[in-house]
């Protein structure tokens, strides 16, 4: 099939964008990488009178480290947020979640901001933004606000951006001291969305302590969530004492609707889910250990 018929238009920045989104309201929709939304509107599931193009934007196109926060550009692509030296060092969820995103082709031409804004409860960067607490910055003809990633997503390729705003950034905050990080999960096929899986970073004191902990689930419910449950019960405790299959269970203790599907029931997807955490909890809390021994040496 091909896409139904579309006015295209190639706004030369961000002011012209929002201008665009403006004149046509609901009738409009942005195009940045254009790796989930072409496929959507050739398969014809979607279709919007006018595609707003914002893949040229260079002020879109950006990573800066500021106000204890890595700032991404929504118009960065996935392969040069995997790639960049600053991003692998303040933000190492990103860097460990790229090589997961479809295949390279997508990696290249596909960008962080219309991953973020697609909303696909599987995405990998949609789970280190709300396990990391990032915020979403939206831009519009009234001007910039920015959106606690934990209240942008609010539904199956849903988000709480309005008709007229488009994100312009993400700012992703930068966790300092003894502090790993993993990213696990299981698809059929590398380059398949998962079926389950789990982005997670732990902070630790001088004791091996548990000061702070983040658990982003993809794919277990219809946004991106958080392994809350295990995140409450393991602060302040001592590392060694906690079982990594006790906490990936504990993760998914408390979700809800738990997608059922051709891939599988709400309770294999679970039990994948749960044994998703368990590993990363494992390499992070390694990680984070070692560096107070790299410290030491």
């Amino acid at each position: 099939m091909k896409a139904a018929p579309f006015a295209y238009h190639r706004p030369e920045s961000v002011a012209d964008a929002v201008a665009l989104l403006r004149e046509y309201g609901d009738e409009a929709k942005i195009l940045a990488g254009g790796q989930s939304l072409v496929p959507m509107l050739a398969m014809r599931l979607t279709h919007f009178e006018n595609l707003i193009d914002i893949s040229r934007i260079e002020e879109v196109r950006n990573i800066e480290l500021r106000d204890g926060a890595v700032w991404i550009g929504a118009g960065t692509p996935h392969a040069f947020v995997g790639m960049d030296d600053e991003v692998a060092e303040s933000v190492p969820l990103l860097t460990l979640s790229t090589p997961h995103i479809g295949h390279f082709q997508i990696r290249t031409r596909g960008t962080l901001g219309g991953a973020i804004a697609h909303a696909d409860p599987a995405a990998e960067y949609a789970a280190v933004a709300v396990a990391l607490d990032a915020e979403i910055e939206a831009t519009s003809a009234r001007g910039t606000r920015r959106i606690p990633a934990a209240d942008f997503f609010t539904g199956l390729w849903e988000t709480s951006l309005a008709a007229d705003e488009v994100i312009t950034a993400v700012a992703f905050p930068v966790w300092s001291g003894r502090c790993g990080f993993s990213v696990h999960e299981f698809a059929r096929r590398h380059g398949d969305f998962a079926i389950a899986g789990a982005t997670l970073g732990v902070e630790l004191d001088e004791d091996d302590t548990v000061l702070r902990c983040g658990i982003g689930l993809l794919g277990m419910g219809s946004t991106p969530v958080r392994g809350t449950p295990a995140e409450s019960a393991i602060v302040g405790r001592p590392v060694g004492d906690i079982s990594a299959e006790e906490l990936g269970k504990l993760a998914v203790s408390e979700l809800e609707d738990v997608p059922a599907d051709l891939q599988g029931s709400a309770a294999y997807r679970s039990k994948v889910c749960a044994t998703m955490v368990a590993r990363a909890w494992t390499e992070a809390t390694t990680a984070a250990v070692e560096t107070r021994e790299a410290i030491h040496a």
